[in-house]
């Protein structure tokens, strides 16, 4: 992949990310690669400036701006690690496991509330209690296996992607949305 697919500044190259995507799935055409059977290596539009200001304005937030760039640059959604990107304001299908995780990110103030953690907090399987707050963060999509990944909005770690596994794992801390979408373009 190009090195400038993304630049440090919240810029991203578009047709550069499109190109590496379009690559991925002319090297996985039955769609084998984890979750490529779900996001078909397809994306939505790019967001239009009006619409992120639209939703930054209803939630009383300001997007991470690695998370901005590339909704108004790449894509508003689609292709990605795992199951894919949700779209920005997308309220998954009710029979999903991400229905009522991705419903309880839109209410009113929670992308808002400071995200309270800087270091994991361990679930029941790593002898450790799986109550903790998730306010502050945007559920972008699932991992797999009741896992989903978390982008922080707000807080001392807004911009990083953490693992939110409460069946097992508990919630882990990540790199910053720049680098944990460029890690699944790079990976193999």
């Amino acid at each position: 992949m190009p090195s400038d697919a993304a630049a440090p500044s919240g810029t991203w190259n578009g047709a550069s990310v499109r190109s590496r995507v379009a690559a991925m799935a002319r090297e996985d055409p039955e769609h084998r690669r984890f979750g490529a059977s779900h996001h078909g290596y397809r994306f939505h539009p790019p967001l239009a400036e009006e619409a992120i200001r639209s939703f930054e304005q209803i939630h009383g937030i300001t997007l991470p701006a690695s998370y901005r760039g590339f909704l108004s640059t790449v894509a508003g959604g689609g292709a990605g690690p795992d199951y894919g990107l949700l779209h920005l304001a997308e309220e998954a299908d009710d029979e999903e496991a991400l229905h009522d995780l991705r419903a309880e990110c839109l209410h009113a103030g929670f992308l808002a509330t400071p995200f309270p953690h800087t270091t994991d907090r361990p679930g029941p399987g790593r002898a450790g209690n799986a109550d903790y707050s998730v306010a502050g963060t945007l559920v972008l999509g699932e991992a797999g296996c009741g896992a989903f990944s978390r982008l922080v909005i707000t807080g001392s770690k807004a911009g990083h992607v953490w693992l939110d596994d409460r069946s097992w794992g508990g919630l882990t801390p990540g790199p910053d949305f720049r680098d944990w979408y460029t890690a699944w373009l790079t990976s193999q």
